[in-house]
């Protein structure tokens, strides 16, 4: 079989791309362990059941099923690499991926969309696209919805996330699943804290008293005053999000969808982020530093609040603690009783019409045993002994899951399993920390907010919503950074409740999100 691939450019910062990806594939191989994962090492016998792939994995003459997919690794899984054939062993498989580069596959699934020469199963980064939501009106893909019930641990999917992919009312969509809590948080240095004597913020004013303390107290205790309060790294949304009590663009308000640009909330955010600006508790230039920038002030240990998900904020603080072992960045349950879930997806998995019933089948066989404890440790673990070692309970990655391309970001994104915590571990976190993460992710499910606009389409937004996005965007930033007064904002907001374009924007998601819940009952 040969596999075809798109091969990504050679990054300059190649090095550092490599330890990242062997960083996230031990963070799944670890967590993976510390969830006590059943998965048995490779070679092992396939976990058989309703749906599964063990129960055709021996029968007859391989299915050749092609994907396409994304890779983030350093270079794509080649197509002998161990862990594809362990894979088709275990299912009866050929399996033909595609592996396309990051800087290449927004335009590439267009391509492929508009060619009309699909593979048997293609992932799409938005759920918005246009073109596939085009297709699928068109009938160009297959309705799941009398498959999925056959496979249970595809249907172990959290409901929210099956619902809020459907398009019509049907399960056209094979999310890319993810959970909900955890992705994104604020983290402070709580080491920073205890020798200030200040407590975990809870609100905005105590978090911008915080921000001042960090910024005027020495807190890293070098006699400098080169220290800054909030990195910025998430330039204000979860900001809005606080303020509106919402999450995105859209929150829910006696039973209709209301735009939070236009609410006093966001007004409130600005008003607070340039007086932040203004006493020079955020970075001066935030707004043309890139991610990586922003996030260098938390890890050389200038800034003392970041965000990132919530196993990020661990990658962030390892380079302090080699400075002082007691560092520590701490992620906040909430802020004003406000904390948001993710979609629960990261893109979305369809099967063309072009591929017959009883093949499709064995499509969602395969995906529904990568979804299995056992799949799924195959996937971003690899195989025990070659990718892995155990040690003390733990996964271990060996250089050689390096040189296979073995992690959540290869083989991770096509074969995944809702893991309620996948998020509050990385490797080399000490016990406590692991728990206390636990604990916070329990308390935010709580009273997370879901966005409640995920899978909703406006026809006009897709059309000129980029326009009034850029112009919204940008006008935030020059009233944070004072070169333009909160006045101007008031303005611009009564033009756009004026304007028949934006209008009529709410009114098609407003349609869409009615259209939604008809389709439910």
């Amino acid at each position: 079989m040969k596999t075809a691939t798109t091969t990504t450019t050679k990054a300059t910062n190649k090095v550092k791309a490599a330890h990242k990806m062997k960083y996230q594939a031990s963070v799944y191989a670890a967590l993976s362990s510390l969830l006590l994962l059943s998965a048995c090492s490779g070679g092992g016998a396939a976990q058989t059941g309703t749906g599964t792939a063990g129960n055709t994995a021996n029968q007859g003459k391989p299915t050749e099923i092609s994907i396409i997919t994304e890779f983030h690794t350093t270079e794509p899984p080649g197509a002998d690499n161990p862990v594809l054939k362990e894979f088709e062993k275990r299912t009866n498989t050929k399996l033909n991926i595609i592996w396309v580069s990051p800087n290449s596959w927004t335009e590439k699934q267009n391509v492929v969309l508009a060619s009309g020469d699909i593979p048997d199963l293609m992932k799409i980064s938005d759920i918005r696209n246009p073109l596939m939501q085009q297709m699928v009106k068109q009938g160009a893909f297959w309705d799941l919805t009398p498959f999925l019930k056959d496979y249970k641990n595809l249907m172990e999917y959290p409901k929210t996330v099956l619902d809020n992919t459907r398009i019509n009312g049907k399960n056209y969509i094979l999310p890319s699943v993810r959970p909900l809590e955890g992705s994104f948080v604020l983290g402070v240095r709580k080491d920073w804290l205890e020798k200030l004597n200040l407590k975990a913020p809870t609100t905005t004013d105590e978090m911008f008293e915080v921000m001042k303390a960090f910024v005027n107290n020495d807190p890293d205790g070098n006699g400098k005053k080169d220290t800054i309060g909030y990195n910025m790294r998430d330039p204000g949304l979860f900001f809005e999000n606080v303020f509106n009590k919402s999450n995105g663009k859209w929150k829910l308000a006696d039973g209709k969808l209301v735009d939070t640009v236009l609410e006093p909330g966001t007004r409130e955010m600005l008003v607070w982020l340039n007086k932040a600006y203004k006493e020079g508790l955020i970075p001066q230039d935030f707004m043309v530093m890139k991610t990586t920038q922003l996030e260098e002030l938390a890890t050389s240990n200038k800034a003392g609040i970041t965000s990132d998900g919530m196993l990020g904020l661990w990658r962030q603080i390892e380079n302090p603690m080699k400075i002082d072992p007691k560092a520590d960045f701490l992620a906040l349950t909430s802020l004003n009783g406000v904390t948001t879930q993710s979609t629960g997806f990261n893109g979305l998995y369809l099967i063309p019409k072009s591929v017959p019933e009883a093949k499709v089948k064995r499509i969602l066989e395969l995906m529904d045993y990568g979804a299995t404890e056992e799949g799924f440790s195959l996937a971003i673990n690899g195989i025990k002994d070659v990718h892995y070692k155990e040690v003390d309970g733990f996964k271990v990655g060996t250089k050689q899951a390096d040189t296979d391309s073995i992690s959540v970001s290869s083989f991770g994104k096509i074969f995944e399993r809702n893991e309620k915590y996948l998020y509050a571990y990385a490797p080399g976190m000490t016990k406590e920390v692991f728990e206390r993460n636990k604990k916070i992710l329990d308390e935010k499910s709580k009273i997370s907010i879901a966005d409640v606009s995920v899978g909703l389409i406006s026809e006009t937004d897709t059309k000129v919503g980029g326009e009034y996005k850029k112009k919204v965007d940008d006008l935030k930033v020059k009233v944070i950074m004072g070169k333009e007064p909160i006045e101007a904002w008031d303005t611009y907001i009564a033009t756009l409740k004026a304007e028949p374009d934006y209008q009529k924007i709410i009114t098609e998601m407003n349609k869409a999100y009615q259209d939604r819940i008809a389709a439910a009952k």
